[in-house]
């Protein structure tokens, strides 16, 4: 029997009938689902009781998706659930700050060493050229990076504009199918602009980007692909990201007289919706 066809089929039966048993069966099914964004969010099981406690979220966000999805939308409901579970899970992150303050310090640290390189050097640094500039050994370099990793996650953007407002990389780079007309006609100035500095990243921090957010691979899987740890492709993730902040906040403030890309940063910003999806889909 199709699978799929069967798990609609005992949707649908839930629908109608309410029946407890079937809604647990459901439950259960779907709990796969839910380690599959742990993976697209980055959270590994090596970080043990924190991916527990990520994990015991994305089942609440899992079973919010059983007792209110609603198939008259015309959305099936793998595609609810996601944004349950990955909302649930973010809004966790978001509600606890798990970084000691000398994380967060180091953090900084870090991103402030990327910015003045580009700054002064026009493209981004090696991690050996950030090593020296931070007077850090391999390991104090390491620990940043998932420091900062952390940090990405839990604010889930990769720039920001003013005030509040923000804008992330899954915005930028979200399928065109899943937007609306005017969030995907303001987001190709910056897409632009985004594809200008992937391109003068090293070669294998643009690989990783490429599966992550195109291919939709996990850390995981990426380092399966490239024959490295889950760890190495976290730290690559996180100084392509870190760097490619640094640049386009860089870029945004050169050319804000002539295209008023901050402008567009807020305009996009007021487009997001409520719910987090799950995005990511351009060719990088």
């Amino acid at each position: 029997m199709d699978t799929r066809k069967d798990d609609a089929e005992l949707i649908q039966h839930f629908l109608k009938t309410r029946d407890p048993q079937t809604r647990e069966e459901i439950i259960l099914r779907y709990i796969p689902l839910v380690h599959f964004v742990l993976g697209r969010l980055g959270i590994s099981q090596a970080l043990g009781a924190d991916y527990e406690d990520a994990a015991s979220q994305g089942i609440l966000g899992l079973i919010e998706a059983v007792d209110r999805y609603d198939a008259s939308h015309g959305t099936q409901f793998s595609t609810y659930a996601i944004l349950r579970i990955r909302g649930k899970v973010i809004d966790q992150l978001r509600s606890h700050d798990w970084l000691s303050r000398g994380a967060r310090q180091r953090a900084r640290q870090l991103q402030g060493a990327i910015d003045s390189f580009w700054e002064k050097n026009h493209r981004p640094p090696s991690e050996e050229e950030l090593a020296e500039v931070l007077h850090w050994d391999e390991e104090g370099l390491r620990q940043a990076f998932i420091d900062s990793s952390h940090i990405l996650l839990s604010l889930d953007t990769v720039i920001t504009s003013e005030g509040d407002e923000t804008i992330s990389l899954h915005e930028i780079l979200a399928d065109e199918e899943q937007q609306n007309p005017d969030t995907l006609v303001e987001n190709e100035e910056l897409k632009e602009i985004l594809i200008q500095i992937l391109q003068s990243l090293p070669e294998r921090e643009q690989l990783v980007l490429s599966l992550y957010y195109y291919e939709r691979l996990t850390f995981k899987e990426i380092g399966m692909v490239l024959d490295v740890s889950e760890s190495r492709v976290c730290q690559l993730h996180t100084k392509a990201i870190l760097s490619l902040r640094a640049k386009l906040k860089r870029a945004l403030m050169q050319t804000e007289n002539h295209t008023q890309p901050a402008h567009l940063l807020r305009q996009a910003s007021l487009h997001r919706s409520e719910s987090i999806s799950d995005q990511g889909g351009a060719t990088l």
